[in-house]
């Protein structure tokens, strides 16, 4: 944010992570001429981490917005400038009227914003897609040139509309059906909008019609083939990341897998003996809850497994403190939020802690500094119905524990054949940091722990 008169102020885009060196606009919630006080929320940008909402520092009115929707922003780049003494010249209306880029009317069929896949979802709590597409590109800022923001982007005109009203599953519908809900007519109760409406809504969308090669748009976020057969999507933010980051870890940690099939009867008996328990009421609790216990302990009887590896000074890091993630899959692609100390909580602390982060993740409101400093990371994906799998480290993380689907199978039990509930965990970790020695007993401890729940008492 700089000052560039008395009278006017910018707000540049700022760094909301680590390091983080552009963003991408995804939706502004004010237009040229609306009023703004310190605090507001103006825009939502979606970083290579997670989509943030960004407040305006100073109190005024929007004098320009630099880049549409659809723009991918330098940190530091100024988007958006307020006129903080109005009257004192021209009109505001008056000085709202940014030099506008020609930008092609863009086909209806591709006004609303668009991300298909279903609500983002913790791994472990239900199965998520995560294909993304949004909105078209608008066009490109021209420099030292404001761009203005067409009011047809949000469905409205000069002033922004009011948010839809409409229930959680609705939404959901909605998002999976790529249809933005400013554009469906509500025919609910006080003007709430139903399923039938999205439906309605989605019914007539037809395939835009060709432009010619002058007047054509800037390319669409997801273009699919004129014979329908291939769809390609461009890779950023979450995705673009996570991509880089994977990469990084599979070529750089040397990784080694180990396995464990364990009998989790009793841990199962133990979780809907919690559920009834007072002092968990209110309270999340399920196997993932259970797992994780079990890992914390295991990392406190094996705390080298605890570690990072330093290639530039060289050195082994040893961490005294757990920030255990938790896989997630959204629609913007998978985020491993962290739970903050969880060595230090007791099991009710851990499942609000779990619930926290479940919700979060659900709402899309994960923040860059909840997905920074993990150590280890659990990633259930026994809730896809696989048996487990052999993952990737998170980048920085010395061990990642699989948990595959929990079935009911033969088991020898007491010296017979009984049919008990049984799970295969993995455990893949830094090969330059945890020999197989200690990779073992952490994963053996896991085991043991979930296999005789009671030791929870004696070794935590």
């Amino acid at each position: 944010m700089t000052e560039t008169s008395a009278r006017f102020r910018e707000f540049k885009m700022p760094d909301v992570g680590e390091g983080l060196t552009e963003a991408e606009i995804l939706k502004w919630y004010v237009q040229p001429g609306d009023t703004v006080t310190d605090g507001q929320v103006v825009c939502e940008v979606e970083t290579a981490k997670a989509a943030v909402e960004l407040p305006i520092p100073f109190d005024g009115v929007v004098h320009e917005l630099r880049f549409p929707e659809g723009t991918t922003v330098d940190v530091g780049e100024v988007i958006i400038s307020v006129d903080v003494a109005p009257g004192s010249g021209e009109p505001a209306a008056e000085a709202a009227a940014p030099v506008q880029t020609p930008v092609a009317e863009a086909p209806a069929a591709e006004e609303p914003e668009a991300p298909k896949g279903r609500q983002p979802v913790l791994v472990g709590y239900g199965v998520a897609e995560s294909s993304t597409k949004r909105r078209p590109r608008k066009g490109a800022s021209v420099p030292g040139q404001a761009v203005a923001v067409p009011a047809e982007l949000n469905g409205h005109g000069a002033a922004p509309a009011a948010r839809p009203l409409a229930k959680p599953p609705v939404r959901k519908l909605a998002k999976d059906l790529g249809i933005d809900l400013a554009s469906v007519v509500a025919t609910g109760p006080d003007g709430v909008i139903t399923r039938d409406d999205v439906h309605a809504a989605a019914a007539p969308v037809a395939e835009p019609a060709p432009v010619s090669r002058e007047t054509a748009p800037a390319p669409v976020a997801a273009v699919v083939s004129t014979d329908a057969r291939e769809t390609r999507i461009p890779v950023k933010g979450v995705r673009k990341a996570t991509a880089q980051a994977m990469i990084g870890s599979a070529f750089t940690a040397p990784h080694v897998t180990e396995f464990v099939t364990v009998d989790v009867t009793r841990t199962m008996k133990l979780v809907e003996e919690l559920k009834g328990d007072k002092e968990m009421a209110g309270l999340r609790v399920n196997p993932l809850l259970l797992i994780a216990k079990a890992l914390l302990v295991a990392i406190k009887r094996n705390p080298d497994v605890n570690a990072s590896w330093d290639e530039a000074a060289q050195e082994i890091v040893l961490k005294h403190y757990v920030n255990l993630g938790i896989a997630a899959a959204t629609p913007r692609g998978l985020i491993v939020p962290n739970i903050k100390d969880a060595h230090d909580k007791t099991l009710p602390q851990l499942a609000a802690s779990l619930g926290d982060l479940v919700s979060t993740a659900r709402e899309g409101k994960t923040s860059p500094a909840a997905m920074q400093g993990g150590t280890v990371t659990i990633t259930n994906v026994g809730v896809f119905g696989v048996d487990t799998g052999t993952p990737i480290l998170n980048p920085g993380e010395s061990a990642i524990l699989a948990v595959g689907a929990i079935k009911l199978q033969p088991w020898v039990h007491k010296g017979k054949v009984k049919p008990r509930q049984v799970t295969t965990l993995a455990l893949s970790f830094d090969h330059r940091l945890v020999d197989g020695e200690l990779g073992s007993k952490v994963l053996a401890d896991v085991a043991a722990v979930l296999e005789q729940p009671k030791r929870l008492i004696t070794w935590a």
